[in-house]
């Protein structure tokens, strides 16, 4: 009896640091005027960072930790489920990256989904994989990623809508500016053939009309047979591929396997998924990328 005991005050005890850790919507009055927005992870974090930019009245936290990447099989933690219990709005990416989104609906119908993918023609995946959900990894779509939040967002929180429109016109107007800069450096380069890690990098591809001859590894953590790795190097010597790219959030080792017995270089292609915590991050993010990609290629 003694152990139940304190088995179940351990238990409240951790409930109640969770949700004084998610309280972040706290007020100096009982109105409760901060508006709480939880974001699924570091893409969806930066997006939504910037269209909330300087508005007292709202509080944005990232429901995982950068170190996770991508959300393909992600579980919920308890800690998530409080901390979304908290907030008022939760954006996501959606396109099927979000695989436990239904689940927060059904137990959660308070809280509001914002899409960011919403309305966006989604590429097919590979096999029976379905559609690919990493849009943010294209310039382009992410623009209209940060236009669905914040018409999302103007929609649901009116007294705020001004703000969260002037916010989103600075935030795309840099991004235009960034994708101006990359066409310019990209357009002209003859050889576009390349090699990349896993499926994040179509949707990039296509804006800059890169062709991704073969793909390493389909999901991170399935490592290619000897006979992939066999066919990809096949393809690299008769495609006369230009590089190799490997994520920095992964493990390079079949790339450099590829490499060693093709004599192309291995480079960092980096998807976005995890950085700094801040306004510019993707942004830095891609103008690294861009400079990756210009010694690769050259």
């Amino acid at each position: 009896m003694k152990n139940k005991i304190l088995k179940m005050i351990t238990i409240l005890l951790v409930v109640s640091t969770l949700m004084i850790n998610c309280k972040k919507n706290d007020t100096n009055n009982d109105n409760n005027k901060i508006t709480s927005i939880i974001t699924s992870f570091y893409p969806m974090y930066i997006m939504t960072l910037n269209v909330t930019k300087d508005i007292n009245d709202v509080k944005v936290s990232n429901m995982t930790k950068p170190q996770i990447g991508c959300l393909h099989d992600y579980q919920l933690t308890p800690e998530d489920v409080v901390c979304l219990e908290k907030a008022q709005y939760f954006v996501i990416n959606g396109g099927g990256m979000e695989t436990f989104v239904n689940k927060i609906v059904k137990q959660m119908p308070n809280i509001k989904i914002i899409e960011a993918s919403k309305g966006i023609e989604l590429i097919k995946g590979y096999g029976d994989e379905g559609d690919n959900p990493h849009l943010w990894v294209s310039v382009s779509t992410a623009i209209k990623q940060v236009r669905n939040i914040e018409e999302q967002l103007s929609s649901l929180d009116i007294k705020n809508r001004v703000a969260y429109k002037k916010n989103a016109d600075e935030y795309i107007n840099k991004l235009e500016k960034l994708k101006t800069k990359m066409h310019q450096v990209l357009d002209p380069v003859k050889n576009k053939n390349i090699v990349t890690f896993h499926e994040a990098f179509p949707y990039f591809a296509k804006e800059f009309d890169l062709n991704i001859v073969d793909v390493i590894e389909r999901e991170p953590g399935s490592e290619p047979s000897a006979k992939e790795i066999s066919d990809i190097i096949a393809s690299v010597k008769k495609l006369n591929v230009k590089a190799l790219f490997a994520e920095p959030q992964y493990p390079a080792k079949a790339a450099e396997i590829i490499a060693k017995e093709t004599g192309i270089k291995v480079y960092i292609l980096d998807p976005g998924v995890s950085g700094d915590m801040e306004l510019d991050s993707y942004i830095n993010t891609m103008e690294n990328n861009l400079i990756t990609l210009q010694e690769a290629l050259k």
